[in-house]
């Protein structure tokens, strides 16, 4: 499986766990909010249950003849002790006292206020307050949304695969088929453009220009196709190109299929200009690139091919008189064509965009419609 498909079927896997996250997430507010009510209710159950006991402390004091009182302390809860006029006789911490007295909506906080009877200690008022968390819940809560996320993003991703198993097989063996095809027809190929190059030494007839012309279309057809079949697992080299000398040799190969149409080829091309890059690859743009002109160009126009240095960059174009193109983003696209009519597979450009992404190439696309069109590759 290639790594698009790989990272097609991670992130399909992730959106869909976020999505069951999601909708499990609206019940699980309301259990959320359930549990808190519950916990709260359980801390003033304790609450209470400590304000008894500290209120039995107080009477117990008040039928002894001790002087001194021992107030009950606690590590999880402040306690403050009123008198008459709500004048402070005791507090463990005044502050938290002071902030309940003012306001009583922090969710943090939970209080318990007891009217006293008479007792030794002349208090009128016990007031109780104890700190509140919900982290816990809180914490179950994400941990619960972690688990359940994890199981459904390993099960959605389990089943996509094994779902995507026949796929992977009926792709291996469409692999070895295209293999299998490519090098069965690679030798006919060459055998037949030998014979058809030595019987145009013999007699250069119309007939044999148009074959030659069609052998050549099949082998540009092929050398797409094996290209892109191998660019994922060969790996292409750079070597030390003689840029001009390659060029000129592709427009020689190049010339026959514009003479049937009666295009004439004009070249501008500097000489030894030299570029580090590998030979297939850059014979795939300068081929694609010439084959595209010619043959969205009308019979009688003009093909203008330069190489040039510009700001220190080798400049690479092909200026055509062609029926223009509409979208000129849209044809680096796989299998995207402006004419169907003209026939070709579409994958002559989205193979150019490939190497030229892959080489740190800019293309620039210039066009009008019934016009012509300008494809320049500028090389870093």
């Amino acid at each position: 499986m290639i790594e698009k498909d790989k990272q097609y079927i991670y992130t399909l896997a992730f959106f869909y766990s976020m999505l069951v996250v999601l909708i499990v997430s609206i019940p699980a507010y309301f259990y959320i909010s359930v549990e808190q009510k519950s916990y709260k209710e359980v801390q003033m159950q304790e609450l209470q249950h400590y304000a008894y006991s500290v209120e039995k402390s107080i009477y117990n004091f008040s039928q002894t003849n001790k002087h001194i009182f021992h107030f009950p302390r606690s590590l999880f809860y402040n306690s403050c002790l009123y008198g008459t006029n709500a004048q402070l006789l005791f507090a463990t911490d005044e502050t938290v006292c002071k902030k309940i007295l003012k306001t009583n909506t922090d969710e943090n906080l939970i209080s318990k206020k007891v009217l006293l009877t008479l007792n030794r200690l002349q208090a009128k008022e016990l007031l109780l307050v104890k700190s509140i968390s919900y982290k816990n819940i809180y914490t179950k809560a994400l941990l619960t949304a972690f688990f359940l996320g994890a199981v459904i993003f390993f099960m959605t991703l389990f089943f996509i695969k094994i779902s995507m198993r026949p796929l992977e097989k009926a792709n291996r063996y469409l692999n070895i088929f295209f293999n299998d095809a490519m090098h069965e027809l690679k030798t006919p190929l060459g055998v037949m453009q030998l014979n058809l190059e030595f019987l145009r030494e013999k007699e250069d007839s119309k007939v044999l220009r148009r074959l030659f012309t069609s052998m050549q279309s099949m082998i540009l057809i092929y050398e797409d196709i094996e290209y892109h079949i191998k660019h994922t697992h060969v790996e292409y080299k750079a070597e030390h190109l003689d840029f001009s000398h390659l060029l000129a040799n592709r427009i020689e190969v190049f010339l026959d299929l514009a003479k049937v149409k009666n295009i004439s080829i004009e070249e501008d091309i500097e000489e030894y200009m030299f570029l580090d890059m590998n030979r297939i690859e850059l014979q795939r743009v300068i081929d694609n690139t010439l084959s595209n002109a010619i043959k969205y160009s009308p019979k009688e126009t003009k093909i203008l091919i330069r190489l040039y240095t510009e700001e220190k960059h080798t400049v690479f174009s092909v200026q055509d008189e062609g029926v223009g193109i509409k979208d000129t983003q849209k044809i680096f696209e796989r299998y995207a064509r402006e004419d169907v009519i003209q026939g070709g597979f579409g994958i002559g450009l989205s193979i150019v965009k490939y190497i030229c992404d892959k080489n740190g190439i800019e293309i620039l696309v210039t066009s009008k419609l019934s016009q012509g069109s300008l494809f320049s590759y500028k090389f870093a």
